[in-house]
């Protein structure tokens, strides 16, 4: 048996991805809460009067971490995201977030919860101080795109973020009674429905022309009309004209030029008022993101909620903008990608089938939230002739799968190497969540009534399962190497074997592989062919229809002529 070197294997990979071997329909998308992952710069941990600790680790379950693009910055200049083997990083939203907390578990209000995943924009315009300026973030984007891996973003068209006690004193749009320090302090007495009560009679902030009021008779059954946990929702079917909200301007002209290094440049000329509707707004803010950055595509959120002609409107300035940086760059190497701009969404509990308005719209999928978690080997192929057998019906729709995410930590972290081999190995695009490929574990936020924000602990490079993240790294490569993984047919060979293919390229895929055992392939290798089993790098001749292995060293293998 011969023996191809992983290095020189993974070297190859990368290659082929900066030369723009790629197709979304086969990614691996690595999803980063930025403010959770790394912290590169200290100096920033502290920005607009937040408070980061409120004494124990469940108060500052949602306090800022420290997290930034620094921090990023560093992880993709060490080759993290490279020797990981993805070709896609979604980060988190970058625009300036709410100021103040919200009620943390709502109504019980247990612990402060701020914007720190980047959920609660106030500003569209210009980047959270937490996460960073525009030059660091235009150094990180600009090191990954030469890395060739793709950088997606999340847009939101639904609300913009809660007002909070502190950004009401701050910028002046309601009385609080209260001082900016008084107002930090985290009051498990406060009330957000009686706060957020009063919000006609404020100052300046989003009036009746860009929100739903209460008192207009909006039908709460009705997705495209509720109110999705007390945010404020924009009138996104709206087309009359408005002006930007007087709270806004205030913020704007108190800054002057002070935050220059925080401003997006495309962004600046969006701050005055026109003849738009709200929606034209936000979604001029949002694009001016790809054109200033070359973002190569977004997760949308909560898509049912707005009107499928708002996405499409935000997916054709999406491409236009894609289309004007890359032209604007002509020495990026990013700027010879061709692909179009990328739109995934949460449609809440979408699966995998097609939904036909939605691609008419500029969506290629929707995240699945019923990829199988529980690393169950012995019933996988047969989801995936599932998954294989949709993208051949709808090859312009595929699959967007994960185990865990920033709302659902669902996998069983007790068999995360089987989990890896069902999601790597899976048709479509596969999404890892930080810390999946190191065995992050919770924090002490499990203990409050909304434990999900334990799903979103500070990424454990102290103690990551190195063992676990060179798994992922192996399995991430090989599926980068063979586009027949997320896009190629399938036929089931066995319970436990299938084939794929992609013009000519063919991987034969065993799972639940246990040491002596002989791999059935007759249909896709003659006898006296030599294959490369890619986890290992060994070479197997075929005999009597089958690949025998010998201690095979993990409970997958990928065989490949």
């Amino acid at each position: 048996m011969k023996r191809l070197t992983f290095t020189l294997m993974m070297a190859l990979v990368a290659m082929a991805a900066i030369a723009g071997d790629f197709a979304w329909g086969n990614a691996t998308v690595y999803f980063v809460i930025t403010d959770r992952f790394n912290n590169g710069d200290t100096s920033n941990d502290i920005n607009y009067g937040r408070r980061i600790d409120y004494g124990s680790e469940q108060l500052n379950a949602a306090t800022f971490h420290g997290g930034d693009f620094a921090g990023m910055l560093a992880k993709a200049r060490e080759g993290y995201f490279t020797d990981l083997g993805v070709d896609v990083v979604w980060m988190t939203d970058v625009y300036e977030q709410i100021h103040g907390w919200m009620s943390g578990s709502g109504a019980i209000n247990d612990f402060p919860h701020y914007g720190y995943h980047g959920y609660y924009p106030l500003d569209f315009t210009q980047t959270d101080k937490n996460y960073g300026t525009i030059a660091e973030l235009r150094e990180l984007v600009n090191t990954l795109h030469s890395q060739g891996i793709r950088v997606m973003l999340g847009a939101n068209l639904n609300d913009p973020g809660y007002p909070t006690l502190l950004d009401a004193v701050q910028l002046g749009f309601a009385d609080t009674g209260l001082t900016a320090a008084e107002a930090v302090e985290h009051r498990k007495d406060w009330s957000y429905d009686t706060f957020y009560g009063n919000r006609l009679n404020w100052n300046g902030w989003y009036g009746r022309d860009w929100l739903r009021m209460p008192d207009e008779g909006w039908d709460e059954s009705d997705p495209l009309q509720a109110t999705l946990f007390g945010l404020p929702d924009f009138k996104d079917e709206s087309d009359e004209p408005t002006t930007i909200p007087a709270f806004l301007h205030r913020k704007w002209d108190a800054e002057g030029t002070a935050n220059d290094p925080w401003v997006n440049p495309s962004a600046r000329a969006l701050r005055v008022d026109r003849s738009w509707s709200p929606m034209q707004y936000v979604v001029a803010w949002i694009a001016s993101w790809v054109e200033e950055f070359g973002i190569d595509g977004f997760r949308c959120d909560i898509v049912e909620n707005v009107h499928l002609w708002r996405w499409h409107d935000l997916n054709v300035a999406c491409n236009a903008a894609l289309k004007r940086w890359r032209a604007a760059h002509p020495d990026d190497p990013a700027a010879a990608w061709t692909d179009d701009f990328y739109m995934t969404g949460d449609f809440d509990c979408a699966d995998i089938d097609y939904k036909p308005d939605y691609a008419a719209a500029g969506f290629s999928s929707m995240v699945n939230f019923y990829f199988p978690k529980q690393g169950d080997l012995d019933g996988i192929v047969h989801t995936w002739q599932a998954y294989s057998d949709s993208v051949a019906a709808h090859p312009d729709w595929h699959p967007f799968s994960y185990l865990n995410n920033s709302y659902h930590r669902d996998a069983n972290m007790e068999r995360m190497e089987d989990c890896a081999i069902a999601l790597l190995m899976a048709p479509g695009v596969a999404q890892v969540f930080y810390g999946d490929e190191t065995r992050r574990p919770l924090s002490d936020a499990r203990f409050n009534v909304d434990s999900d924000q334990a799903f979103r602990s500070d990424m454990n490079w102290e103690s990551a399962d190195t063992a676990l993240t060179a798994h992922f790294s192996r399995l991430c490569h090989i599926r980068r190497a063979h586009p027949a993984i997320g896009m190629g047919r399938q036929t089931t060979i066995d319970v436990h074997t299938c084939v794929r293919t992609l013009g000519d390229d063919t991987v034969v895929i065993a799972v639940a592989v246990e040491p002596w055992r002989r791999v059935p392939v007759a249909d896709t290798f003659a006898d006296g062919t030599v294959v490369t089993e890619l986890y290992t790098g060994k070479q197997f001749t075929v005999a009597d229809g089958h690949v025998a292995l010998s201690d095979h060293p993990a409970r997958v293998a990928v065989f490949t002529r």
